[in-house]
């Protein structure tokens, strides 16, 4: 028999779409043994009593023990997961039925460290079907986020994450960004894979942008940048980033933010966009809020 696979969902209060989600990998077309453990982060935990796993399937529910938020829930889940592998998916996507079995064949193969496959989102503007390249190096990371790599199609040799890989830096503020410090992270050890099929659904169509989250991407970014001293080499990356981190200071009202981080972007490249959209949130010509929305309604972010 094929070896198990854990998936970790980190949740809070969100009890219909975490069933949702529960169902999805529940279904999956997997041979061997698949165990689902949530983790309630700040809430009271649901035994989900009312969900009955089918044959070869199990659920263990459990509280974040851990630094409170997603780095320390989702730490939580691996340290207690059962099997060879490990997954994430987010408690609001989900999986096709085929999501398992294709792409823990990737991880046959020692070099390669996360196995990923396309997502197809789903937003207020409709379906948007993205797939992600075959395979992705530190060196195209730096340069892009990549965000066809979403976690909730990530999936790791469990004994990586307790190991040479680590664990989800729970010291990251507001845990903004943890999924692409991993993957960073990983890409220092080895490939990053993924199917060429969008088998993971995420679900942007009831996003909602709170203006308090702004200093989480500030103070998260400008954090990343400091860890990752390889961004240097790739001024297209850095300036990626720096051009984020001006459009959240412009979001939070903070114009001479904004200008410092606009200007720093532009030195790094001239034609950053995000740089030019954060002096016009500065200005208050836009509102952040509104141009999250607008790029979410495409299926894409900022």
């Amino acid at each position: 028999m094929p070896e198990g696979v854990t998936t970790v969902i980190a949740t809070r209060s969100r009890p219909e779409l975490l069933r949702r989600a529960v169902a999805s990998i529940l279904s999956q077309d997997y041979e061997g043994p698949i165990e689902i453990v949530v983790v309630f982060d700040g809430t009271d935990v649901d035994e989900l009593s009312d969900v009955r796993p089918p044959e070869n399937r199990r659920i263990r529910t459990t509280r974040n023990v851990r630094t409170p938020g997603l780095a320390g829930a989702r730490n939580t889940g691996i340290d207690v997961a059962a099997h060879a592998y490990t997954a994430f998916c987010d408690d609001d996507d989900e999986w096709k039925p085929g999501k398992l079995a294709s792409q823990i064949k990737l991880l046959d193969d020692d070099s390669v460290i996360v196995a990923a496959t396309g997502i197809e989102i789903h937003s207020t503007g409709g379906v948007h079907e993205r797939l992600a390249p075959s395979r992705v190096t530190l060196d195209d990371l730096l340069r892009s986020r990549i965000t066809e790599l979403h976690p909730s199609s990530f999936l790791f040799r469990t004994v990586d994450l307790r190991g040479r890989l680590g664990w989800i830096d729970e010291a990251l503020p507001a845990s903004y960004g943890e999924d692409y410090d991993l993957l960073l992270r990983a890409a220092k050890l080895g490939p990053i894979d993924a199917v060429g099929e969008a088998l993971t659904v995420v679900h942007w169509d009831r996003t909602s942008f709170f203006s308090e989250r702004w200093q989480g991407i500030v103070d998260g970014l400008s954090y990343l940048l400091d860890k990752h001293p390889e961004f240097e080499r790739s001024k297209v990356g850095q300036a990626r980033i720096e051009g984020q981190i001006a459009f959240a200071h412009a979001a939070l009202g903070n114009r001479r933010g904004a200008r410092t981080w606009a200007w720093r972007t532009l030195r790094h490249s001239p034609i950053q966009p995000r740089a030019y959209i954060a002096m016009l949130v500065g200005l208050r010509l836009a509102r952040g809020e509104t141009v999250v929305a607008a790029l979410n309604k495409r299926g894409r972010g900022m």
